[in-house]
């Protein structure tokens, strides 16, 4: 078998003798009057053997060819479906060009449809022309890819060799649009806010750091635009959402990525159970739009998105799934519980960061169905309203589905005063060492000095939304250019 530089020669090669018959194998244009999905539907009737005199024009990929004395077969794909070329020696002056032509290559061809003995559609070819000659072979095997990280690597080669793989991240654009449709459609305004700040924050997370030349000055890829976001509902707008990409510097794994999607919400007059209901609806209309009614399969669970879903406080979530009730222990007996859990607690230890974490350790990959998990401890957030039935906890939830956290909610704090202090409380943390805190914004802090109105606020992750809604195993499979080392 020849050698991939071997091959590669012989394809340079034949562009070389395109050229010499005054060909260019990389011309400009091809005007094309069908798309091969329309031409399957359009022909669906049409029986073995049966001939049309329609003039059809298709271009594509050359996905497969067979060269078989006086006649060839070849397998175009574009980006809708495929159909058959069929070549004749006596119905083309230059049936011999084809032997320049190989696997992979762009073709545009026109001619009758017909079906064939075989049953498959095809194009009865009458003339043709090379539309891009490929240099580098595709992958022998026309299942596709087989090496994992190859695949992810080279994405575009995974495309081309894998339908299922295009398939799924086709459907994650209908997810983004089907989004998109719900919230105009319910006088949401879609914005954009900067995706390099001076300062980060609206999240508990690890930023990347870079410098800008012209101001000398550090910036940070934003981990959040939820300050943004609330700037703009001071500002006068009610609804707001941004598809937003966000960064955190932390770790990668089959649910992580460092750069990753979240379409953030935020509407005024409104508390984090009127944003718990719009969570609900956005699931189910893209779960109706994806043809899967009211219920998913996630990795053999049948996941039900049937309303309402489960709503379950976070102690109420450990008293469940790990048999403690964190409200009867004193501080002695809560705290020893991190080394015998043996519990990572970054920053101070309060009840409220070991409830936090007994619940991530213990209870939190145990939520199947889709649960809202309310009243977080208040230290978890600065920018949340301590809850009204008892301000040790946040009006806050995070909603889980197969153990993941797929969107996060606040009943967005607008007193400015508490807002102050809650912010300067985390900067002092963030001066002694810790990584995740909040730094003080005070540009942040005089907007909401003039004034916020209630608001409900969430961010819903659009790539764990694709992995579930899906059924996807990996981050990796439902973003199209994920991160490798």
């Amino acid at each position: 078998m020849p050698s991939e530089s071997e091959l590669i020669a012989e394809r340079l090669r034949k562009i070389e003798e395109f050229r010499k018959l005054g060909i260019n194998p990389y011309p400009y244009k091809f005007v094309r009057t069908h798309t091969t999905d329309v031409l399957q539907k359009k022909y669906s009737e049409l029986k073995p053997e049966e001939k049309t005199s329609d003039s059809v024009s298709v271009c594509g990929r050359i996905l497969s060819f067979r060269k078989l004395g006086k006649i060839a077969f070849m397998k175009l794909e574009d980006g809708y479906g495929s159909i058959q070329g069929f070549f004749q020696e006596n119905s083309l002056k230059n049936f011999d060009q084809l032997k320049l032509f190989d696997v992979g290559d762009f073709i545009g061809i026109t001619g009758n449809i017909i079906r064939t003995k075989t049953k498959e559609l095809s194009v009865d070819v009458k003339s043709f022309e090379i539309l891009s000659k490929s240099i580098r072979p595709l992958p022998e095997k026309w299942h596709g890819l087989t090496d994992i990280e190859q695949r992810y690597r080279q994405r575009f080669v995974d495309l081309i060799m894998n339908p299922d793989v295009r398939a799924t991240l086709k459907k994650r654009s209908m997810i983004v649009s089907t989004i998109r449709s719900i919230l105009d459609s319910r006088d949401f305004l879609e914005v954009e806010t900067p995706i390099l700040n001076q300062l980060y924050g609206g999240a508990a997370a690890r930023p990347f750091k870079s410098h800008l030349n012209s101001l000398k000055m550090d910036v940070y890829l934003r981990i959040s635009n939820e300050l943004a976001l609330k700037r703009l509902v001071v500002g006068g707008y009610e609804r707001v959402y941004e598809f937003a990409k966000d960064f955190r510097n932390e770790d990668i794994d089959r649910s992580h990525n460092p750069e990753f999607t979240q379409v953030e919400i935020y509407q005024a007059y409104a508390d984090f159970e009127d944003v718990m209901s719009l969570t609900e609806d956005i699931y189910l209309a893209v779960a109706e739009k994806l043809g899967l009614g009211q219920s998913v399969e996630y990795q053999g669970e049948k996941i039900s998105l049937k309303k309402p879903w489960q709503r379950m406080t976070m102690v109420e979530a450990i008293r469940k799934f790990a048999q403690i009730d964190v409200e009867k222990l004193d501080d002695r007996e809560l705290f020893d519980l991190r080394i015998t859990y043996n519990l990572e607690i970054k920053g101070d230890i309060t009840r409220g960061a070991v409830i936090q974490a007994l619940f991530e350790e213990l209870a939190e990959d145990k939520l199947v169905q889709p649960t809202f998990i309310t009243h977080h401890p208040i230290e978890s957030t600065p920018l949340c309203k301590p809850a009204r039935s008892n301000p040790k906890f946040a009006e806050r939830f995070e909603l889980f589905i197969a153990g993941m956290e797929m969107g996060n909610a606040y009943s967005e704090l607008n007193d400015p005063v508490l807002q102050r202090k809650l912010l300067e409380d985390q900067s002092k943390q963030l001066r002694a060492g810790s990584e995740e805190a909040h730094p003080m914004d005070e540009n942040f802090v005089q907007a909401i000095e003039y004034g916020m109105p209630p608001t409900g606020g969430v961010g819903l992750g659009i790539d764990r939304m694709c992995m579930i809604l899906l059924n996807q195993s990996s981050i990796r499979d439902v973003i199209f250019f994920p991160f490798m080392k």
